[in-house]
C-alpha cells in the first residue's frame, strides 16, 4: 500500500511542478538558475535538520555512500539546470512529454550497466508508450527554430536524470530516503550556485507573490516530499517501474 501511495504522490505532484517552474521563472519572477539553486538549498537545509532525528536512519556514513550521493547530486544539478533552462523556451507540458523518452533510456542504461535485467518486452513497451504519447500530443510538438535549444536542454535533462536514478538505485537503496536526499540536494545546490552566480541576474525585490509561492511549493512538495517518496519507490520496485511515472505526468501536466 505504501508503494502505491508513494507512486501516486510522485505522479500527481511532479505533474504540477512543470507549471510551477514556469510560474517561478516567468517575467517578474526569479532568475532561472537562482530559482533552482534556492529550491534545492532550502530543501537540503530542511532535510539535513530532519536527518538528525532517529526515524531518519540509516544515514549515509561510509565514503562510498557520500561519493555515490555526491555523484548523483551533480547529475541532479545538471538535470534540473537543463529542465529549468528548457522551460524558458517551452511550455511545461511539452517538457513533460519529452521526458516520456526516459523509460527507453532507462532500459538501455540498466541493460548496459547490469543493474537490472531488462526484458525485450520492457524496451518494446517503452517504445510503444513513446509512440503513443507522440501521437496523442502531436499538435503540441510543433516548435519554432527558437525553441530547438529548449528541446536539446530537455533531452539533456532526461539523460542526467537517468544517470542519477541508476546511481541511487545501486548505491543508496540501503539508506533512509530523507537522509539520503539531504546530502543529494546539498551537493546539487552547491553545484547550481555556480551557473546562478554566472547568470548575474538580481533576485526580485520585493519578492513577487506568485513566483515565491511557486518556489515554496517546489521546495516542499516538488522536492522534499516527492523525492523521499521516489527513493522509497526505488528501494522496492524496478527502475523500469519507477520510470513509468514520466508517462503519467504529461497527461496531468498538459491539463
Amino acid at each position: 500500500m505504501a508503494v502505491v501511495i508513494c507512486y501516486l504522490v510522485c505522479a500527481l505532484v511532479w505533474s504540477t511542478t512543470w507549471f510551477a517552474i514556469r510560474v517561478c521563472i516567468a517575467a517578474g519572477g526569479y532568475p532561472t538558475y537562482a530559482a533552482v539553486a534556492i529550491r534545492f538549498t532550502l530543501a537540503a537545509l530542511v532535510l539535513i535538520a530532519i536527518s538528525r532525528f532517529r526515524f531518519a536512519g540509516p544515514r549515509p556514513r561510509t565514503r562510498r555512500h557520500f561519493l555515490a550521493l555526491g555523484a548523483a547530486g551533480l547529475f541532479l544539478a545538471l538535470g534540473y539546470a537543463c529542465v529549468y533552462r528548457s522551460e524558458e523556451d517551452l511550455p511545461g507540458g511539452l517538457v513533460a512529454v519529452l521526458f516520456g523518452t526516459m523509460p527507453l533510456f532507462t532500459a538501455l542504461a540498466a541493460a548496459a550497466t547490469g543493474i537490472e535485467r531488462v526484458r525485450r518486452a520492457d524496451v518494446a513497451a517503452a517504445l510503444l508508450a513513446l509512440v503513443g504519447m507522440t501521437i496523442l500530443f502531436w499538435d503540441r510538438l510543433s516548435i519554432s527554430t527558437d525553441q530547438a535549444a529548449g528541446i536539446g536542454f530537455a533531452i539533456a535533462g532526461v539523460l542526467a536524470t537517468t544517470v542519477y536514478n541508476l546511481v541511487m538505485k545501486r548505491e543508496a537503496s540501503a539508506l533512509n530516503p530523507l537522509s539520503a536526499s539531504g546530502v543529494f540536494f546539498a551537493v546539487a545546490a552547491a553545484a547550481l550556485w555556480i551557473p546562478a552566480a554566472a547568470e548575474s541576474a538580481p533576485l526580485p525585490s520585493p519578492l513577487p507573490l506568485a513566483p515565491t509561492l511557486a518556489l515554496l511549493y517546489l521546495v516542499v512538495f516538488g522536492s522534499i516530499i516527492t523525492f523521499a517518496c521516489y527513493f522509497y519507490l526505488l528501494k522496492r520496485v524496478t527502475l523500469m517501474t519507477a520510470a513509468t511515472l514520466v508517462l503519467v505526468e504529461p497527461i496531468i501536466a498538459l491539463v
